[in-house]
């Protein structure tokens, strides 16, 4: 039988909470987190964030999991620290705040001298390594999560590869806890540079933002000629080398991680030649300003947009597409309303909030969608959306 951990984790956000349910079905987990209404939540037995799977486990009571707003409690005797404290991408400094993460490493520190601290955060490249020098400590490694919003539970049972930032004796512990953890038992795991492993995700990332861009583009292109644009993704993934997935057009990429690491990982190039990566953010930007231009151009009195979280089984509306997209309506002088059950108020930075389905689908000229929904199977007006294969 493989050793029973105890594992701390700090933060109880998408990538915190789906860890701390992946390794309390087989070890000891106590998460640790500012919010007190995310401890409670945990303790209550519910999951902080929108996840089938994490819910899933959570019913049926087999974990060994709690959650404290006490750091002392979290860290103390704990075999791993995990830190998946946020990063958002400062857009004044060019570069990720990292502020929450150095916290989360310096307390772990103070109530525990010797665990393996796991950054599980996006972070630039040369994070880990400056804070390995800044606290003389080189038991710091970074390991890249790889999860998709509403399936981070399920991403972390059958992962795609296990990758951690060292070479270490622990490391390689770690990582094979994370192996024995999935259902997976054959998933390859990769032991790098604390350098080369942050490259991984940064790189990962906007390689997928990259065919997301083309995509859209592709797609402007159809909708500019009066084209079948089914047609022609077909006809291009028919090309193994080019294969299906991520191949279905949307407003613009969004969300917790494209958005904030494209713009990083080209602050990252500094003095180092580049082109492409500038020109897939540029692209996403170029795409949501299109796509408005559309809609206006359809003429409808009011615009009914039809949730702004980013996709089915997500509730996150952060960075999502739909909210630029409202932005440029808005500028445009259009009469916008939204429908989005997640907000419980009357307003939105001075757009009206409709609660009501029925009420918002009879008051909408034109309903707005980034992906088309089983609630609008029956409406017979006119919906504007650029989701061809029905997929997120």
């Amino acid at each position: 039988m493989a050793k029973k951990y105890k594992v701390a984790v700090a933060g109880l956000g998408y990538v915190g909470m789906s860890l701390a349910t992946l390794l309390a079905r087989k070890h000891q987990v106590i998460a640790f987190d500012i919010d007190p209404v995310r401890v409670e939540t945990v303790n209550s037995g519910r999951s902080t964030v929108a996840d089938p799977e994490i819910e899933n486990v959570l019913e049926k009571k087999i974990l060994d999991l709690s959650a404290t707003l006490d750091a002392a409690q979290a860290f103390s005797g704990a075999d791993f620290i995990i830190v998946a404290a946020p990063t958002n991408y400062d857009s004044q400094e060019h570069y990720f705040d990292t502020k929450a993460v150095e916290s989360v490493i310096k307390q772990a520190r103070q109530h525990n001298k010797t665990a393996l601290i796991v950054i599980k955060s996006t972070i630039p490249v040369g994070f880990t390594a400056q804070q390995r020098q800044a606290l003389g400590d080189d038991r710091i490694a970074f390991s890249p999560e790889f999860l998709r919003e509403g399936k981070a539970l399920y991403d972390n049972l059958y992962p795609s590869r296990i990758i951690v930032g060292s070479k270490s004796e622990e490391a390689v512990q770690f990582a094979e806890m994370l192996r024995d953890a999935s259902r997976n038992p054959q998933v390859d795991i990769l032991l790098s540079g604390s350098n080369e492993a942050e490259a991984v995700k940064l790189f990962a990332n906007t390689y997928l933002a990259t065919r997301i861009a083309f995509f859209n583009e592709l797609d402007s292109f159809g909708m500019a000629q009066g084209m079948n644009v089914k047609e022609i993704i077909e006809g291009v993934c028919l090309d193994p080398r080019i294969g299906g997935g991520y191949n279905n057009p949307s407003f613009g990429y969004g969300g917790y991680c494209l958005p904030k690491d494209t713009k990083q990982l080209l602050a990252n190039y500094r003095n180092i030649p580049h082109q492409l990566v500038q020109a897939v953010v540029e692209s996403n930007s170029s795409r949501k300003d299109y796509i408005a231009e559309q809609i206006v151009n359809l003429g409808a009195e009011t615009l009914g947009v039809y949730r702004l979280t980013m996709k089915q089984g997500s509730d996150n509306m952060r960075s999502s597409a739909m909210h630029d997209i409202v932005k440029r309506l808005l500028a445009e002088g259009a009469r916008v309303i939204v429908y989005e059950p997640m907000l419980k108020a009357d307003q939105l930075a001075g757009v009206e909030i409709v609660g009501d389905l029925t009420e918002f689908l009879q008051r909408s000229d034109v309903v707005i969608c980034n992906r088309r929904d089983k609630n609008l199977k029956n409406f017979t007006g006119s919906v504007f959306t650029r989701d061809i294969f029905g997929v997120d």
